[in-house]
């Protein structure tokens, strides 16, 4: 693993204190160092296995993959269509007329306005492929900074058990001082607990994962196989990792764990329980949409305050009163325990 995009000051900053952070943090194992190493210091990055089977991630990424070529295949009869005209306009602007001369003193207006707004609509759509839409396809396969999918599946392949690797977008940069403060603490912990739900990352293959606060690191991914692949260490080893860098401490892991109980423990019980209780009468999507409710208004600005927990219960009412089904009972029945008992 020769990549080496975190070298600078990690080195130096690790050392300036010896004792061990406060929890939840702590040394990232010995064994993922080489992993570490080539993780940039102004990202979070977050490791887990991927247990979708193959087959299924198969599919997923066909998507994208039809998408980029339909891409390219539409740039390209572009060009094809287009070239002409636009190699006329410019030798009309060279002084060597055509069909695409406007001489302006012998034209109408009726004539000189639908003219010319057809060729402001081809500039601007042209400019738009270009610079906007032109870079997606680009980006899927030849990207270098972090990676390409096409890098990713061509190193990888498709396995039933896969190594993900994802890395903050913007947040990161302005998210303070995880350790010392404790507000900033308490901002990182809940946007990495969303981000690491069990029911995340069980549910959803890591192709899907990447939304506003998360991107796929594809170089990662293929650093992360090929120590698997190497037998540099066991798949294990990644399951469920939060890395971030301090300036006192150098990397950090994040143990989520810390402060878990049998409350804990109940609660994530009760949704799987709720969960297949929908499954079993064919409501299954319910229970997703109840998810992303749920995960939308939990990150937004002003935090999950009391009125907005009752607005959002009488959402998800609503919602499932809709479907024919009463929460309230159909929780109790499958759960055990009165709906919004302490969660939602």
């Amino acid at each position: 693993m020769a990549r080496q995009r975190g070298l600078g000051k990690s080195a130096i900053s690790a050392k300036k204190k010896d004792g061990g952070p406060p929890a939840p943090f702590k040394r990232p194992p010995e064994v993922l160092q080489p992993f570490v190493d080539t993780l940039d210091e102004k990202h979070v990055y977050i490791a887990h296995v991927d247990n979708q089977p193959a087959d299924f991630k198969r599919k997923i990424f066909a998507v994208p993959v039809l998408m980029n070529v339909a891409l390219v295949a539409l740039f390209l009869y572009r060009i094809w269509y287009i070239a002409p005209y636009y190699l006329q306009i410019f030798a009309s602007v060279l002084g060597y007329p055509n069909e695409t001369t406007m001489v302006v003193d012998e034209m109408e207006w009726s004539e000189i306005v639908p003219e010319v707004a057809k060729r402001a609509f081809s500039f601007m759509f042209d400019f738009v492929l270009c610079v906007f839409i032109g870079p997606w396809p680009y980006d899927f396969a030849f990207a270098q900074d972090h990676g390409n999918p096409v890098q990713w599946r061509w190193s990888v392949g498709f396995r039933d058990r896969e190594v993900v690797v994802r890395r903050s977008r913007k947040w990161s940069e302005t998210m303070g001082d995880v350790v010392n403060d404790s507000s900033a603490t308490s901002m990182f912990l809940s946007r990495v607990g969303s981000a690491t739900a069990p029911m995340l990352i069980n549910e959803k293959t890591g192709y899907l994962l990447m939304n506003a606060d998360w991107d796929l690191d594809w170089a990662a991914m293929v650093d992360a196989t090929t120590m698997v692949d190497k037998k540099m260490a066991a798949i294990e080893a990644f399951k469920t990792v939060i890395l971030v860098f301090h300036e006192e401490y150098g990397w950090l892991c994040v143990d989520m764990k810390i402060g878990e109980n049998a409350e804990e423990d109940e609660r994530r019980r009760q949704v799987f329980a709720f969960r297949d209780a929908l499954v079993t009468v064919g409501k299954e999507d319910l229970f997703y949409r109840w998810i992303e409710i749920i995960q939308f208004e939990t990150s937004q600005p002003g935090g999950f305050t009391p009125e907005k927990q009752k607005e959002t219960a009488k959402q998800i009412r609503d919602m499932f009163d809709k479907q024919g089904i009463n929460f309230d009972e159909f929780w109790k029945e499958s759960v055990g325990q009165d709906a919004f008992n302490g969660q939602l």
